[in-house]
């Protein structure tokens, strides 16, 4: 994407990976949070253009129940007021928390009224929105950081976010360019398979 220094970014170098991998499972394995980013951020253009493709994500009759709200500049410092405000802080700590990346993108449920498709479901595609957004970027290049909490519910949050009162806030996700020294692959903590994958088990 242009804008990022470097797509397919050089931490995936090192990263445990295994013959069978398509692309797809080698980005997986590759993908990792950046607290710390450089002020490089994609361009609305570019925003607009991974967000496209985000219409795969499963979602029970389409119905699209998400939205997604885009923080640069000064509008940053407004939702670090609202921070500030919810965490019980200071002014300066709230911004201090909201400019820590060019890019803030809020995630944000948006139901639609259905006999069909209850809220939880709805909920979860968001959640998949979030998770596929952040996977693309990270691809892409860019750093990303998923940031939620109960901050996340308060009224001054919401206000700052304009949100209906059908709607509920899920997170944040920060996004920058990847500082050189975070370049490196990390190692993982191995993921053990047979812990999270089972068979239905006959109860008596």
């Amino acid at each position: 994407m242009k804008g990022s220094r470097d797509p397919r970014p050089a931490n995936t170098l090192g990263v445990a990976s295994h013959p069978a991998d398509t692309p797809a499972l080698a980005a997986l394995r590759a993908r990792r949070s950046h607290s710390k980013v450089t002020d490089e951020a994609p361009s609305r253009a570019e925003l607009e253009h991974v967000l496209s493709a985000m219409s795969s994500v499963a979602d029970h009759s389409s119905l699209r129940p998400w939205r997604v709200i885009e923080f640069r500049g000064d509008d940053r410092l407004r939702l670090g007021k609202s921070l500030a405000k919810a965490n019980r802080t200071t002014k300066e700590k709230g911004v201090a928390k909201s400019t820590r990346a060019p890019l803030v993108l809020a995630i944000v449920v948006s139901p639609r009224k259905s006999s069909k498709v209850p809220y939880w479901e709805q909920e979860s595609v968001a959640s998949g929105v979030a998770h596929y957004l952040g996977l693309v970027l990270h691809e892409a290049g860019w750093g990303t950081m998923w940031r939620t909490g109960e901050a996340a519910r308060h009224k001054a949050i919401r206000k700052a976010h304009g949100l209906d009162k059908h709607e509920q806030l899920l997170g944040w996700i920060y996004v920058g360019g990847i500082p050189d020294r975070d370049r490196k692959a990390k190692p993982r903590k191995p993921l053990d398979v047979a812990k999270h994958l089972s068979t239905p088990e006959a109860r008596a």
